[in-house]
């Protein structure tokens, strides 16, 4: 016999509960605090099960309250005094069993997320030419304003600069906590609609660039055989730089061979920089790769999930004319118009109300699909 969605939630939950006591336990055995990478590992597993188990605990004597005062009005042989407290009590513990109840549902859809705080940002230039290598390096800095905001750590990884200013590409690895939850809104297409600097008779273009955001998984989660399943290929660095720049082969290029995926990485003077650097984005776009086959897996029961769609996708409208920034993905999703915000604020880094808005969303359609 099959569960109710709240049966199943309860299961969930509970053996969230076990898990977390067990953890307890282990802590306090005096063999497993001896071992400081266990203990290290045991503290980390806690915390993440502590943010979902207490408030589920204090749900669970919210509804234990609410439950009673229930039976001893169902209970006709009730004293009267006691049946009037229990009426007066039953309202008042509904009310907040039911939002504990929604904070802990909020926790546990969430939680994956939240715990991942280490993130790749890519920008790519699309079409539109230069001015889209343009509008690229401005979503670079609207990015890095929002995380200094935050004080999260925001390090360029790589960058393709063009001659005007602009960036053809560019990958950024950002540190902070909550950034997955909070920046996994904006993988997708972003289109622009201004005047070009290149646009001698004032007339308004529109250009796009894509972005990707991928969660940086923990070395010990992306499981590469760097010998065998890694082709590194090295070469001269090139371009500006002196006589230093093609006397040592710098330059590093990586090819993962059961995914075909490459990285090439020429930034730093350094060999050992740049295969480091390469390393960490490849395992990231590995990771991805591995991630986007689960997603498909689960496309039927989350159709509509966000950032886990085709990133070609548009998902905002950048109007500098009209000083407005349109994403499409709010008040109704691609068929409408979108929600609007103001352009001016957006640009500065100022993401968290359109954020928060997507955020919402994400957290609805989670839960619809418990």
């Amino acid at each position: 016999m099959e569960r109710n969605p709240q049966e199943s939630l309860n299961a969930k939950l509970d053996e969230l509960d076990r898990r977390c006591a067990q953890v307890v336990g282990q802590m306090n055995d005096p063999a497993v605090a001896s071992n400081g990478l266990k203990i290290v590992a045991l503290a980390k597993e806690h915390s993440r099960l502590a943010k979902i188990v207490e408030p589920y605990r204090k749900y669970k004597q919210l509804a234990a309250r609410r439950d009673q005062a229930q039976a001893i009005l169902d209970d006709s042989s009730s004293e009267p005094e006691f049946r009037e407290l229990a009426r007066s009590d039953l309202e008042d513990a509904k009310r907040q069993a039911g939002q504990a109840l929604d904070h802990v549902k909020n926790l546990l859809v969430m939680s994956d997320d939240d715990r991942i705080d280490s993130i790749m940002l890519e920008i790519r230039a699309g079409t539109g030419g230069e001015e889209a290598a343009l509008f690229a390096a401005d979503l670079l800095g609207m990015y890095k304003h929002y995380c200094e905001a935050r004080s999260w750590q925001f390090e360029i990884m790589s960058a393709s600069p063009t001659d005007l200013g602009g960036l053809r590409e560019v990958v950024v690895n950002i540190k902070g906590e909550s950034c997955w939850s909070r920046l996994g809104y904006e993988g997708g297409g972003h289109r622009v609609q201004r005047v070009p600097r290149t646009e001698a008779q004032g007339r308004i273009h529109t250009s796009a660039a894509t972005v990707a955001v991928l969660p940086e998984p923990p070395d010990v989660e992306v499981n590469i055989n760097w010998e065998k399943d890694v082709l590194e290929h090295t070469s001269r660095a090139g371009g500006p730089g002196g006589q230093s720049v093609n006397k040592v082969e710098s330059a590093i290029r990586l090819e993962h061979l059961p995914t075909g995926i490459t990285v090439s990485m020429r930034d730093e003077k350094s060999q050992h920089k740049n295969r480091a650097k390469a390393r960490r984005i490849l395992a990231t776009r590995v990771f991805e790769h591995f991630h986007n086959q689960q997603v498909a897996a689960e496309a039927a029961a989350r159709k509509a999930m966000i950032g886990s769609g085709d990133r070609s996708q548009r998902i905002r409208t950048y109007n500098f004319p009209q000083n407005r920034c349109t994403d499409h993905r709010l008040k109704g999703g691609e068929a409408s118009e979108g929600a609007n915000y103001n352009l001016d604020r957006i640009m500065n880094g100022d993401l968290g109300e359109m954020i928060d808005a997507l955020a919402a969303r994400d957290r609805a359609e989670r839960l619809a699909n418990l």
